[in-house]
């Protein structure tokens, strides 16, 4: 083999070996990102799109939004936190836990009443004087915590902006989480509970009897945010939320979309 050959074999070399090092070194490339146990369905999906895109591996970790800002507080290394009210996204930002610049509002969502799928009950109309505990019965609702979980706060800022809240409270089921709620109901355990209306969509074992009014209780709001200790590359997963790629998805789910899709 003549000089040059050897020569333009070896630069090859390289170049295959650089090339290799390089896919091997985004296959490596990782963030995690801690989102409200509402999510999950929706946000799999869209983390799978940003993977294929852009070869960067995110590793979701869902629970009740309260439940996972304590554990960024207590060092949990999370690049992106998704919460699913806007409280516990200030809390982050009160305690230096997230950077305050990256922050958006991402999605909205509803409150609704939900039984097993095959319930007697049917329509039931919510409005003041709506008497939950009665329709209740002898059973139980089940809902998020009253007193951290996002959804049970939804929830019992409704039930009292309706005059519900004293005759319920005593039968209130209360779960770690939305989805530990909504399971509760569709095992059957729970004859009635509070939810998102994406939460019942992705359940076949329950349906929705009855929507919270929107004045009932604060909007639900879905911020998002980069940790105070975030990698470089969650700024890109950022960006990708905002995409009509990532809209669709969260439309799809039922999702309301509060910030301009980017491209």
């Amino acid at each position: 083999m003549s000089k040059a050959k050897h020569i333009c074999a070896a630069i090859a070399a390289i170049l295959t070996i650089t090339v290799a090092a390089q896919q091997t070194a985004a296959q490596q490339k990782s963030i995690l990102v801690f989102a409200a146990a509402s999510m999950k369905n929706a946000l799999d999906d869209v983390n799978d799109a940003f993977t294929k895109e852009s070869s960067i591996k995110v590793v979701a970790s869902y629970a009740a939004s309260s439940t996972l800002m304590k554990q960024i507080e207590r060092g949990a290394p999370a690049d992106v936190f998704l919460s699913a009210d806007i409280d516990w996204m200030d809390y982050g930002a009160k305690h230096g836990l997230i950077k305050s610049e990256s922050r958006f509002d991402l999605l909205g969502n509803r409150l609704v009443l939900i039984a097993p799928k095959d319930s007697a009950i049917g329509h039931v109309d919510i409005g003041p004087g709506f008497d939950l505990a009665a329709l209740a019965g002898d059973g139980r609702v089940a809902v998020g915590d009253v007193r951290a979980v996002p959804a049970g706060l939804y929830a019992k800022a409704a039930l009292e902006k309706l005059g519900a809240w004293a005759a319920i409270e005593p039968k209130l089921a209360m779960a770690e989480s939305v989805r530990a709620a909504l399971v509760l109901v569709a095992r059957g355990e729970a004859p009635l509970g509070i939810v998102y209306e994406t939460d019942a969509k992705i359940e076949p074992d329950v349906k929705t009897v009855g929507v919270f009014p929107a004045d009932s209780h604060p909007p639900i709001i879905y911020p998002v945010a980069l940790t105070a200790s975030a990698k470089p590359e969650a700024g890109g997963y950022l960006g990708f939320l905002r995409t009509q790629q990532a809209k669709v998805i969260f439309e799809k789910y039922g999702f309301n979309i509060l910030v301009k899709p980017a491209s």
